[in-house]
């Protein structure tokens, strides 16, 4: 009895050697399968955080910043739309000259800050904003001198004022490197714009004041030629 159990005993240590090794065959494959497949992800989820990371710093620029970047897109809208409006409108040489130079450069300035705010993750307006659509309305239905006279004022002078005191702002207060070089930029083109209205304005006047005194003179002259003909036929 046994020598048949001591045979029993052995094969059933030997079969259960056998299922051990294998199990630990098993896990072994296992853990090396893991072991290969974990570097993938690790690598994605590294590629992914770099990714996440990139985006973060090319959109690092606060709310204030963002909030000028819209404004100026805006005033530059108004300036490249009012200037069309003159160009369709005026008849005056001068005042079609100026509002040609408006949308060269105004055009410029907004592709150079749709490139920044590209870079920085920021999206800006694609139109100007309600009080400068209404400026645009008033002018659209003037025509002739009082057009002339009104766009010259209103989005030669005034809105330049405003754009320049908003350049200026953003040069002094925008925490954003790039957005202050920006500002300090295009705050000179918005000064010879400046500048440039005033200049066409008094030219405008001076070319009035012309008209309407050779009128007076020739008024005048007509009158006094009137008593001296009577007289000489009396």
């Amino acid at each position: 009895m046994s020598m048949p159990s001591v045979r029993f005993s052995t094969r059933g240590i030997t079969l259960g050697l056998v299922s051990a090794a294998f199990m630990l065959s098993t896990l072994t494959a296992y853990s090396q399968n893991q072991t290969y497949t974990s570097p993938g992800k690790t690598s994605s989820g590294a590629s992914s955080a770099s990714s996440g990371a990139t985006s973060a710093g090319a959109g690092n620029i606060n709310r204030a910043d963002e909030k000028l970047m819209a404004e100026i897109a805006q005033a530059n809208l108004a300036e490249i739309s009012t200037a069309k409006l003159a160009q369709q409108k005026s008849q005056n040489d001068q005042v079609k000259s100026f509002a040609q130079k408006m949308v060269d450069d105004h055009t410029k300035a907004l592709d150079e800050l749709k490139q920044l705010a590209q870079a920085k993750g920021v999206i800006l307006p694609t139109e100007p904003g309600r009080q400068q659509k209404a400026i645009e309305k008033r002018l659209s239905s003037l025509s002739g001198d009082k057009f002339d006279k009104q766009y010259l004022e209103q989005a030669g002078d005034r809105s330049h004022k405003d754009t320049h005191q908003l350049l200026k702002r953003a040069s002094n207060k925008a925490q954003d490197t790039d957005l202050k070089n920006y500002a300090s930029k295009t705050l000179s083109v918005v000064e010879s714009h400046q500048q440039m209205a005033e200049e066409t304005e008094r030219s405008l006047k001076s070319s009035s004041h012309g008209k309407s005194g050779a009128g007076s003179s020739e008024s005048g002259s007509s009158g006094s030629k009137t008593p001296s003909s009577s007289s000489g036929a009396e």
